[in-house]
């Protein structure tokens, strides 16, 4: 009887020993295994995860380089996770620019001149600078100070709204058909490739930020129903007050937010969020020098040379051209001197024409 006992659990030690081995050949190896930082990196961070991009494409290539050296450890170019910021812009760097203006001169239009709930108790400022909203559009033609003026009737024409009111009417809104393009909402005019870029940086432990002139919960209401998936505090934009409805003209040091308060938009304009602005909002909020910056614009300057500027880690800025007048709203000037700026100021230039393979999906067409 203890013969027969041994032989049964002798097959059964064997089989046990061979699975052991075949655990521990895994784990060296890196199968299965999130901690192997060698083997995962390389497969993060290979030129395959931008599959949107031409693989001739020079800013592709710089990237991958570039993630590849400053995640590898022991690397002289290794960058700590807890410093891997990226900055980016969002209107031409991330999501159309232009259609026919910027989404949140387009959501207001929509707001003071449109909405069924609204424009009837729009004031005679909300309309006048919808009226030059309409001309910008029109004509591309606008006036010096457009955009405070712009943030100002922003702030007042969705004074009053919880957060979470003003996140949701703009998200609804985003729904709505994008009319430069078919077979594309609002909320869809993002750019694949760009989502590829935010993925890839994400997966290496990168920390992205959206930094943004647009009002901070527009890009909060465009964000959530995109496919750009990051959280709200990581979309930074420009600000405006907020207030609880009793509060009146009580200071907030003089004021206490009780039980049977909520939190509303309080209808002033605070600051712009474009320039330097960027850089000290950057500080302000994110506390960390960016190693990485995305912008498309002269706007985006300044937060592209915070990011190079007395860096202690290896940074790079990436500036978008919009020289596709085929798939997107494409300014070939204004492409042109972009790439000068680059040329002038060490930055790479990512041209929409010769770098994507596509921009918004091959179903997707301009009207």
């Amino acid at each position: 009887m203890e013969n027969k006992k041994k032989n049964i659990w002798k097959p059964i030690a064997i089989i046990s020993l061979c699975l052991l081995l075949i655990v521990s050949a895994c784990y060296g190896s890196g199968v299965g295994y999130k901690n192997n930082t060698e083997i995962s990196q390389t497969q993060k961070t290979s030129a395959e995860a931008l599959s949107l991009w031409n693989d001739d494409a020079a800013a592709k290539k710089e990237l991958t380089e570039y993630i590849e050296a400053v995640t590898k450890e022991g690397s002289a170019d290794f960058i700590p996770v807890e410093n891997r910021i990226a900055v980016f812009d969002l209107d031409g760097t991330l999501a159309c620019e232009t259609d026919p203006c910027y989404f949140d001169h387009c959501i207001y239009y929509y707001r003071v001149m449109e909405d069924p709930e609204y424009k009837d108790k729009a004031s005679k400022f909300e309309k006048q600078v919808a009226s030059e909203v309409k001309t910008f559009m029109d004509t591309g033609e606008s006036r010096p100070d457009s955009m405070e003026r712009h943030g100002k009737a922003v702030a007042s024409a969705f004074s009053g709204l919880t957060p979470e009111e003003f996140v949701s009417y703009v998200a609804e809104y985003a729904k709505t058909e994008a009319p430069g393009y078919n077979n594309m909402t609002r909320a869809e005019a993002f750019y694949k490739p760009m989502l590829e870029v935010v993925d890839l940086l994400e997966q290496n432990d990168f920390t992205v930020y959206v930094v943004s002139g647009t009002d901070r919960f527009i890009v909060r209401g465009l964000v959530a129903a995109s496919p750009l998936d990051l959280p709200a505090n990581q979309l930074i934009g420009s600000d405006e007050s907020m207030v609880a409805p009793d509060q009146g003209d009580t200071d907030g040091l003089e004021y206490v937010f009780d039980a049977d308060d909520q939190l509303v938009m309080g209808g002033e304009f605070l600051v712009k969020n474009l320039d330097m602005n960027k850089v000290t909002v950057i500080q302000q909020e994110i506390g960390v020098q960016p190693v990485l910056a995305f912008g498309n614009s002269g706007s985006d300057f300044s937060m592209a040379q915070y990011a190079l500027n007395d860096n202690p880690y290896k940074a790079k800025a990436f500036m978008l051209c919009c020289d596709d007048t085929e798939r997107e709203n494409g300014n070939p000037e204004k492409a042109e001197k972009m790439v000068k700026s680059c040329e002038e100021n060490g930055y790479t230039a990512v041209s929409m024409k010769n770098d994507w393979k596509t921009i918004y999906g091959e179903n997707v067409t301009r009207k």
